[in-house]
């Protein structure tokens, strides 16, 4: 019989750990047979000694295999998708995307995270959506997708238990920025989907985990090698996360964007990377022949208003009044009669004359994290009114004593360091002599299956 200890001392020395190993490893730590300073101990051996391709392949496979994988119709073959981002600022691009591919065709069973740390998640965003449930059945999620052909819900307890146990161990022993159990912890909720291809847009820059492109890459292609490996078409979307992807930062703020996006009032940034993604997505499922024809029919189910057609029903299917979703989704929306509204409004200004060069995202998201946007620990309460909005944009020029940002908050009131923090996030080029960007292409490179 493998013995725990043996299995830590094997990677603790550097070995490269059997099928049959890995195997025993991940039963132990779904059935709980096993103590946690083990798990840890060899979570940080896999930290420290990493592991090779086909470890992490059976390591993923393991880790699908630990609950309930997912079964389709089989008359849904070949048009099953899903997204992946690795986290970043203003990130709202599921809420476009998902009702996007819908209207195009695919079957979206996206399941999603929340918020942790300075990184907002998808779920909380959602549930600032006055009924919107996140928690469906199996057999509501087939009824979902039957009915409207997406659905964004949170992962049930019986999807990759195994998982849930290395995450929360992963945060506690400082393993969390490994790549083997990245790619392990993404891939095999994927795969746990049974899913016909999956787009990741992995994300690097100051306000994502991987500072720099090469790093980001070599996630990438891990995540794309493994889910390739596992039978799921996989591609990867590398792009930059230093400022925020569209105005808004914030639970209701980033769903109010979501909406007048939907409705073809959005921004270029947050399409860009809503077309690229949702465009891989279709020439991997070949429903289109290029990249070029995906992203355009993505762009035309947004513009023309097909994926808010689905967004809607997607809201009234978990459990949103029909009123509600009718008024969220209409042309002109007073969107805070129905979303929470913060009780105070601050604007920031513009310390001098100048033209706009950067705007730090991860200051903001900091500091919307402690004011209460965001969370330090799984199961805090998030306020979904606090957030801020961008009132420039790159390569704009303002003048000394103009609003630049708009602040949601409750109280108490940001302190004077916050304000300051906020105040420094802003980066402004005073003198004339050197072109401005005058706009921000957030999509640096493209990983496609071969």
């Amino acid at each position: 019989m493998l013995s725990i200890p043996d299995l830590i001392k094997k990677k603790r020395d550097g070995g490269a750990l059997s099928d049959e190993e890995i195997h025993t490893f991940i039963q132990n730590v779904t059935n709980k047979t096993i103590q946690e300073c083990q798990i840890g101990a060899m979570l940080m051996a896999i930290w420290q000694k990493g592991m090779v391709e086909t470890e992490i392949e059976t390591l993923t496979r393991e880790m699908m295999s630990s609950g309930e994988v997912m079964s389709w119709p089989k008359e849904w073959a070949g048009q099953m998708v899903d997204k992946h981002s690795t986290g970043g600022v203003g990130d709202k691009v599921s809420l476009v995307l998902a009702p996007a591919l819908a209207a195009c065709g695919c079957k979206v069973p996206m399941i999603s995270g929340r918020a942790l740390a300075h990184t907002g998640g998808t779920l909380d965003k959602l549930e600032s959506i006055p009924g919107f449930n996140i928690h469906q059945s199996a057999a509501q999620i087939l009824e979902i997708l039957r009915s409207v052909g997406c659905c964004i819900v949170g992962q049930t307890e019986m999807l990759v238990p195994a998982d849930r146990v290395l995450y929360a161990l992963r945060d506690a022993t400082s393993t969390v920025d490994s790549l083997p159990l990245i790619t392990g912890s993404i891939i095999s909720k994927k795969g746990a989907e049974s899913l016909s291809a999956l787009v990741l847009d992995v994300k690097f820059g100051r306000a994502a985990l991987y500072k720099d492109l090469e790093s980001a890459k070599e996630l990438a292609q891990s995540l794309v090698t493994v889910g390739n490996g596992l039978g799921m078409r996989t591609g990867a979307v590398l792009s930059s996360m230093d400022g925020t992807i569209g105005r808004c930062v914030g639970n209701s703020l980033e769903v109010i964007e979501s909406l007048e996006t939907l409705k073809g009032r959005g921004p270029e940034d947050l399409m860009e990377l809503v077309t690229t993604l949702g465009g891989v997505l279709l020439h991997m499922t070949g429903l289109v022949p290029d990249l070029s024809e995906g992203k355009r029919q993505i762009s035309e189910a947004v513009i023309g208003g097909a994926a808010l057609s689905r967004f809607r029903a997607m809201m009234e299917a978990q459990g949103v009044a029909n009123e509600t979703a009718r008024s969220l989704c209409s042309a002109h929306t007073d969107y805070y009669s129905i979303l929470r509204k913060s009780e105070h409004q601050m604007e920031v200004k513009a310390p001098a004359d100048g033209v706009v060069v950067d705007v730090d995202g991860l200051v903001l998201a900091e500091v919307l994290h402690q004011l209460g946007a965001g969370r330090s620990k799984a199961g805090d309460p998030v306020n979904h009114s606090v957030g801020a909005e961008l009132l420039v944009s790159l390569g704009q020029r303002v003048k000394k004593g103009v609003s630049w940002l708009q602040l949601h908050y409750e109280d108490p009131a940001p302190t004077p360091d916050q304000i300051d923090r906020l105040q420094n996030a802003l980066t402004l080029r005073t003198h004339e002599d050197t072109q401005t960007q005058q706009t921000q292409t957030l999509v640096k490179e493209l990983l496609l299956p071969q």
